[in-house]
């Protein structure tokens, strides 16, 4: 059975829906005004969809490990201020666990153990760290961590091996992985407003990746390797500390995309020329 609730004015989960043995595969009362999630959900183990999403919870019990078949989690916008350590025994999590907008202040380093998971959002909290075992996710595919108050990302996330996007603006990284080279499936890299002063020379490693966004950083240079990303399609240099740029970007083949604004100290270069004779769009 699946249930749609969504929208409804709700302030709980009826209990006529949950409390019978009439297997459910997807429970979904998103957009209500629910303040938690009673037990009688956790007491079907056959759900594959749970969105309680744009509610008002503000605890999840540790039964949900009970729901070893679900594939799908929703418990954004609510009022989470901690995830308990069982959420990492969900092993048929493999599709979505959307995290948003609560006010999580960490991530319990049990939810590195959800080995399947694609889709990891936990955008607009409160988190100032993640997880040292965060590189465990092998499946992981996109991340995204948006709007927090980070200041550094775990070494381990290079381990991933088919991460395709990271999107960490609005933070306050001061760093990048040494070793971020590793992530060989990477497209997307978005590290846009944040307090990065310097960029590692594995980023060159990344021959895959299409958008690396740098904008309203601290950094005033780039390493030379930063032209062999062949594949790199738009690259967002703007609010930096840029005085120079690294001739090795004449090398960006299939660069369509280039913005230098609001470098006050960069001065102008025959680089610029060159890639707008190769089609490159450079704003300067």
């Amino acid at each position: 059975m699946r249930i749609n609730c969504n929208s409804t004015g709700l302030t709980q989960t009826p209990h006529e829906i949950v409390s019978g043995k009439t297997p459910i595969i997807e429970l979904s009362l998103y957009d209500n005004k629910i303040k938690e999630i009673p037990e009688e959900v956790y007491c079907h183990p056959e759900l594959e969809v749970l969105n309680y999403g744009g509610n008002e919870i503000e605890e999840i019990s540790e039964s949900i490990k009970n729901l070893t078949h679900l594939k799908m989690l929703d418990l954004g916008h609510n009022k989470l201020r901690k995830l308990p350590a069982e959420i990492g025994m969900l092993s048929g999590l493999d599709s979505f666990l959307y995290l948003s907008h609560n006010q999580l202040e960490e991530l319990p380093i049990q939810i590195a153990d959800l080995m399947y998971l694609k889709y990891l959002n936990a955008t607009d909290n409160n988190l100032k760290s993640l997880p040292e075992n965060i590189g465990n996710m092998a499946s992981l595919i996109e991340l995204r961590m948006y709007n927090n108050s980070l200041e550094e990302l775990p070494e381990s996330i290079t381990n991933i091996p088919g991460l395709r996007e990271i999107h960490v603006y609005g933070n306050r990284l001061r760093r990048l992985p040494e070793n971020i080279g590793m992530l060989n499936e990477l497209r997307i890299l978005d590290v846009s407003n944040n307090e990065l002063q310097t960029v590692p020379k594995s980023i060159g490693h990344l021959k895959k990746l299409r958008v690396l966004n740098f904008r309203n950083n601290k950094i005033n240079e780039l390493p030379d390797e930063i032209g062999d990303m062949r594949n790199l399609i738009e690259l967002d240099l703007r609010g930096n500390d840029l005085q120079t740029l690294p001739s090795s970007l004449m090398n960006l083949m299939n660069l369509e995309k280039l913005d230098l604004r609001w470098n006050r100290n960069l001065k102008e270069t025959p680089i610029l020329q060159t890639l707008k004779l190769k089609g490159c769009i450079v704003y300067y």
